[in-house]
């Protein structure tokens, strides 16, 4: 166990090294951002002030340097246009974000793991069709479209549910659904094909054979062992629910994260821009090292792998 951990902890190394190479290099990619910050008519002797202060003078390696000294610190400078700290602003949005992930990610579960379940044990039948055609549309389904379909029906048509804000109960229920809309699909499948598979298995047959219940046979036995590529699967999903709530967001107005981000890039405040992407890439490279770690738990052949 020892050395699985240790081998999980060499590569969390070598990811955050590219993760801060490539936040750094976003403000490269744009060309020269001291352009970006001075008018037009602005004289040479400005700009080479500017600059200086930027500490674009110096060797591209200096640079580098110096940006993960600071942002080991939490220090990615001040935003360009609201003269504020940087991590303090992503900082500031990031409970939202969470909050609406981590809601997206129970609906998600709570859609998936029934409907899964039962169409595996319902195999071939109608509920199975059913449940594999609800999976096929909603992999299909744009989460944006989804999102202005329940704003329409339930903020326009009904008025049951606001549009947008954040603070109640209420406001969490449409971009909720939209991203756990956008998850479970994919996990209600790995659910039913896992059932499937372990329910065929040598020790589910010596299982029934000692007299264990049913019940017991799916909940102790199948479901456990199904639940190892599903727990996989949501680690590295986790990525992509992350890029369902840029997008939910945008379409409800959420104050979060990726709100902050698209509005940064939109204003090239790329101080706020290289925080926002390292921290975001932060979460996603914990979480998938913790489910690793789950997973390693749950089934030893991985950790003897």
């Amino acid at each position: 166990m020892r050395r699985y951990i240790a081998h999980q902890l060499v590569q969390l190394v070598v990811v955050i090294l590219g993760i801060s190479i490539l936040a750094f290099s976003i403000l490269h990619v744009i060309g020269d951002p001291v352009t970006l910050l001075l008018p037009q008519n602005a004289g040479k002797e400005e700009y080479e002030r500017y600059k200086h202060l930027m500490g674009l003078d110096q060797p591209v390696w200096v640079q580098y340097w110096k940006f993960a000294s600071r942002a080991v610190h939490g220090d990615f400078g001040k935003s360009w246009y609201g003269n504020a700290p940087a991590f303090g602003l992503v900082i500031e949005r990031m409970p939202p974000t969470i909050y609406l992930t981590l809601a997206g990610l129970g609906v998600a579960l709570l859609i998936a793991l029934p409907l899964g379940v039962t169409a595996a044990l319902k195999r071939h039948s109608v509920i199975d069709t059913l449940c594999t055609l609800l999976a096929v549309a909603g992999q299909a389904m744009p989460i944006f479209w989804l999102g202005i379909m329940l704003i329409i029906i339930f903020a326009v048509r009904l008025k049951v549910l606001p549009a947008s804000g954040y603070g109640t109960w209420q406001n969490f229920i449409m971009p909720a659904f939209c991203l756990g809309a956008f998850l479970a699909p994919l996990t209600m499948r790995l659910v039913r094909s896992g059932i499937i598979e372990v329910m065929s298995m040598e020790f589910i047959k010596t299982a029934r054979a000692k007299g264990v219940g049913e019940r017991m046979v799916i909940l102790k036995h199948a479901f456990r062992n199904a639940c190892i590529p599903v727990v996989t699967v949501l680690g590295l999903q986790f990525g992509q629910l992350l890029g369902g709530a840029f997008i939910t967001e945008t379409v409800f107005a959420w104050p979060g994260v990726a709100t902050l981000t698209v509005d940064s890039i939109r204003n090239q405040d790329f101080p706020v821009v290289q925080c926002a992407v390292v921290l975001l890439a932060l979460i996603i490279v914990f979480v998938n090292a913790i489910v690793d770690l789950i997973v390693g738990l749950i089934d030893p052949r991985i950790r003897a792998a």
